[in-house]
């Protein structure tokens, strides 16, 4: 690209970003939900709630804020401004972080450090970053100030020094000294000044880069902190033919206290729809509903039947009124098993289970009656007045899958559990037995021994070229998903423990190499001894919480009836024991349910 350089020409990158979709997405769907039209473009950048957020590192589903360590340095940064955010998108990069410029950043904004400048006369060009050059076109202000470079010169210092051309940086030296004597400094200043330019230029990000990123991510934050329904509902319809990888944005969901719910015949959409809760109540966001179209085996075009069907004539009754109204080429076998295993008829009083075992005979048997009538074929009794009427269809039983079946079949439709989790109630057991999450895992370096815990899905066992037995699974906590290998000396003594759905503690070696995390497991123990009798240690501060809370917290209790019974631990030390009539089922998700209302500390581990 010499040639575009000496002619002057603008060189323009163009990046495509799922983010920005998804910006535009969540727009729409706030103009549907709450009949506002939002200039994304003219955003508040002062906004409280969203800097609030940020301070929080409440980053999960923001573009380029919510790796965990990121989460972490924005809480030690505490942005206030926008200019933080665009300097969290610089600092956060291999360069800066080894030479510790993101923490120097944070504690210096912060009052942790003092602020310090290579010179007096410096001041002016780095004030806003705390006396640190996080950005190339500091570098070359420096450049301009001290040596007296024009803009095209300093620009090629820079080049020089990122690329460290042994030849270049020499000539680039003796350029840059002579300069700064010329504009009235000492050469001490000078030979100091080109060291320190020279450290700074190999680690310094473009600002208009980081500014146009910045603005995204703010953009997104704002979102978040202001429409969180909305915004999830576009982030989770944004990964929907991928959905194992969102289970993340789920988490998230529940930990914001938003409810996604199964997909519904009469309530879903094609993508996910949100049901954001506009009363005045506190603390209440609202509602997902799963998108029809993110079920496996359910494409774009019958759910468009579906919703014309439903718009035209009303929501429907029950199965049979589904199966009588859609049109006939429509009633695939496989796509109606699909949306029966991930929930979608739920919402007519039909068990899973029971509909399985009869859905197909009343499709052939409704098909059947619904081609006669086409053919001008009608059944004698049918066309009487006050003739009896025959329904030769079985009626849906009533029975039900047990909580894991159900919530495999679930996983196997949706990609995710919805309705309800595997561990929803050990969380705390098995954050005690391991040493992160598996999203951490992203984090680790490769080798590194690490102790995780989760659900085994996707279980696949396979023979190696020796004709050894290993296996290959995904292992799922509330927060994402990794690949596990089990290697032959493993599955010798482990293999036996591995089956789906199966709560596990993986021991392994990690392995980043790929961008995607893997773990090669160790040691195997399964958690089938979980006791649910255990005592469930509610934290409650007294001081802080009303008597419509107390109401909240008897509700929830009532709400997940069982034998683990319940501890209060109060504020001044005393620890009450409730009766037994509020004993609870500690694996049914009543633990997530008390941290949403009283906080993500409420449970004592």
């Amino acid at each position: 690209m010499h040639g575009v350089e000496e002619l002057g020409l603008l060189k323009m990158d163009f990046l495509g970003l799922r983010n920005l979709d998804v910006i535009s997405d969540c727009l729409a769907l706030i103009e549907l939900t709450q009949d506002k039209v939002i200039d994304i473009d003219e955003v508040d950048l002062e906004d409280g709630p969203t800097f609030e957020l940020l301070r929080r590192g409440d980053t999960i589903g923001v573009f380029q804020l919510e790796s965990g360590p990121m989460r972490s340095l924005i809480r030690s940064l505490a942005p206030t401004t926008f200019d933080d955010v665009a300097a969290l998108v610089a600092l956060y990069r291999p360069g800066p972080m080894a030479a510790n410029m993101h923490n120097d950043y944070a504690d210096r904004k912060n009052g942790r450090k003092p602020v310090e400048f290579i010179h007096p006369d410096a001041e002016e060009l780095l004030a806003d970053t705390y006396g640190l050059m996080i950005y190339q076109e500091s570098v070359m202000r420096m450049a301009q100030k001290f040596a007296g470079y024009s803009l095209a010169e300093a620009d090629s210092l820079r080049k020089a020094m990122g690329k460290k051309i042994r030849e270049a940086m020499e000539e680039e030296r003796e350029k840059f000294v002579a300069g700064v004597i010329r504009n009235g400094y000492k050469k001490t200043l000078a030979v100091e000044l080109f060291e320190i330019i020279a450290q700074f230029a190999d680690y310094a990000f473009n600002k208009s880069h980081s500014y146009g990123y910045g603005y995204v991510a703010y953009q997104i934050a704002y979102l978040k902190a202001n429409y969180p329904v909305e915004y999830l509902s576009a982030l989770l319809t944004s990964v929907k033919t991928k959905l194992e990888s969102a289970a993340v944005y789920l988490n998230e969901c529940r930990i914001m206290g938003i409810e996604v719910e199964v997909p519904d015949i009469n309530r879903s959409a094609s993508d996910f729809t949100p049901v954001p809760d506009l009363s005045s109540e506190a603390g209440s966001l609202g509602s997902i509903i799963f998108g029809l179209s993110a079920i496996r085996n359910v494409g774009v075009g019958f759910v468009e039947r579906v919703i014309a069907e439903r718009d035209a004539n009303g929501p429907f009754a029950s199965f049979v009124d589904f199966v009588e109204r859609i049109d006939l080429e429509a009633l695939n076998k496989r796509t109606i098993e699909s949306l029966i295993k991930g929930g979608a008829f739920d919402s007519l009083g039909h068990p899973r289970k029971g509909l399985l075992q009869v859905h197909e005979q009343i499709i052939d048997l409704t098909s059947q009656r619904r081609r006669e009538h086409d053919m001008g074929v009608m059944s004698l009794f049918g066309e009487l007045d006050d003739g009896p009427t025959f329904d030769e269809r079985p009626a849906v039983p009533d029975v039900e899958f047990d909580k894991m079946p159900k919530l495999a079949h679930e996983k196997e439709m949706l990609g995710l559990y919805i309705s309800d989790h595997p561990l929803l109630g050990f969380e705390a057991l098995v954050r005690r037995k391991t040493d992160c999450s598996v999203a951490e895992l992203a984090e680790a370096e490769d080798g590194t021994i690490r102790r995780v815990g989760g659900v085994i899905t996707n279980l696949q066992r396979k023979w190696t070229r020796k004709g050894d037995l290993m296996a290959v699974f995904e292992l799922e906590d509330l927060g994402g998903t990794v690949e596990v290998m089990v290697f032959p000396r493993t599955m010798q003594e482990h293999g036996a423990k591995l089956q789906n759905d199966v709560i596990v503690l993986i021991r392994g070696r990690t392995e980043n190499s790929d961008d995607v995390p893997k773990l090669f497991a160790q040691d195997i123990e399964v958690l089938e001894d979980l006791s649910a009798n255990s005592p469930v240690r509610v934290r409650l501060d007294i001081a802080h919480h009303d008597d419509s809370k107390i109401a909240e917290l008897k509700s929830i209790l009532a709400a997940h009836p069982g034998e683990s019974p319940v501890e209060l631990h109060l504020s001044d030390r005393r620890v009450i024991r409730l009766p037994d009539e509020y004993a609870v089922d500690s694996r049914n998700g009543v633990i997530a349910e008390l941290r949403v209302l009283l906080g993500p500390d409420a449970i004592v581990v």
